[in-house]
């Protein structure tokens, strides 16, 4: 088990599946719905930079979960699940600087935001007198 490998794929997955998030909601501010897609298709009424855009996404996101479960072969579930919660507060800052989204940084979303990252923090936090032993302090049932 490589640690640095898993932790590697891990935020790539973190990386690709924000990307992914962002690019769709681009995406589907310039698409009709769903549902209208193929419709649309045949009368040359889709945006087809955004049709790319969001097949990329996709791609994105099963890219990611290539990624994922590399990093599952060598970090614990209970270490790595944390780290998706990276990924929300990536999509939210991002969301809210990139002036296409028009969306905002508020108060109760930022305090949000900050007690999951520190929850990511707390729970992949490595005492500096760890000796290579198990470092998650478990409580045995």
């Amino acid at each position: 088990m490589s640690a640095r490998r898993g932790l590697s794929l891990a935020m790539g997955s973190v990386v690709l599946v924000s990307a992914a998030q962002l690019g769709m909601r681009w995406s589907m501010q310039r698409l009709p719905e769903p549902v209208q897609w193929l419709a649309d298709l045949q009368g040359g009424n889709v945006d087809p930079v955004a049709l790319s855009v969001v097949t990329a996404a996709i791609a994105a996101y099963a890219l990611s979960m290539l990624c994922w479960l590399g990093a599952l072969r060598d970090v614990p579930l209970s270490r790595a699940y944390s780290l998706l919660s990276i990924s929300y507060a990536a999509v939210y800052v991002l969301a809210a600087l990139l002036p296409f989204f028009n969306e905002t940084l508020t108060v109760p979303r930022t305090v949000g935001v900050t007690l999951i990252v520190l929850g990511v923090v707390t729970i992949n936090f490595r005492r500096s007198c760890d000796n290579g032993n198990n470092s998650d302090k478990e409580l045995s049932r």
